[in-house]
């Protein structure tokens, strides 16, 4: 069903838009997927050796904890990564190699629900840190909806105006440039960008992602960014300027 007064190039141009503004998520959500990859690989082994995601002594959730490495060991079973093969030529146990070859073939998913049921908060909260978050618990609602997000992103999904079910805290004593969250609809993509540009300011503070942004909306001038969530003094936050 179309609008009044609506017509088919005003469907091509959103369509347009929606498509280059996917891209330009996506982009930025593989930079911060590999960081907290590495993160996650470094602090925990540190902590807590080679093969910390199977000990169910480091998880909240046992359910969830058996379920993470039934996932981890079909992806791995399924990669044809080189270094899984040459792996598995030499060692024929433990049935799964060490953790910085094995999260390098998990998905983004599987991470997520890795660090999010790990009961070790001393280094929850030490990653967390390398973020200029305040909580770990704060990352971890990040994470979930830059998980969704990356998955609608992946299947083509429309994004620009969508209502997301998981949405990110925005309540936070930020180390970093933040908004004003007070009237912002934390289920609208604009409170994901802006957790994408926190977060990407933290892993490369001279990221030219928020100025992509900006030339994306310019270019585009005739989409309702309300309908994004986007507020009206969104260009003078300290997180935009």
């Amino acid at each position: 069903m179309y609008k009044p007064n609506t017509y088919f190039e005003d469907a091509v141009y959103i369509y347009y838009f929606d498509k280059k503004l996917r891209s330009l998520l996506f982009t930025a959500i593989q930079s911060i997927e590999v960081s907290l990859r590495s993160k996650v690989i470094h602090y925990v082994a540190l902590s807590h050796g080679p093969f910390w995601f199977a000990d169910s002594n480091l998880c909240i959730n046992k359910m969830m904890y058996a379920e993470n490495l039934n996932n981890i060991k079909r992806e791995v079973q399924r990669s044809k990564e080189d270094f899984i093969q040459e792996h598995f030529r030499k060692y024929s146990s433990p049935d799964v190699p060490p953790v910085w070859k094995t999260l390098e073939v998990t998905s983004f998913g599987t991470l997520s629900k890795l660090f999010c049921n790990l009961n070790d908060i001393r280094v929850k909260k030490q990653i967390a840190r390398q973020y200029n978050l305040p909580q770990h618990q704060v990352l971890e609602s990040w994470i979930k909806c830059i998980v969704i997000l990356r998955n609608s992103l992946a299947h083509h999904a429309r994004v620009w105006n969508r209502r997301f079910p998981q949405m990110p805290q925005l309540s936070i004593k930020a180390r970093g440039n933040w908004i004003d969250y007070t009237h912002i609809r934390p289920n609208k993509l604009y409170s994901q960008i802006c957790c994408l540009a926190y977060l990407l300011d933290s892993i490369y503070p001279q990221n030219d992602f928020k100025t992509q942004i900006k030339i994306l909306l310019n270019e585009y001038p005739k989409i309702n960014i309300h309908h994004m969530g986007f507020p009206n003094d969104w260009e003078s936050q300290v997180l935009w300027i």
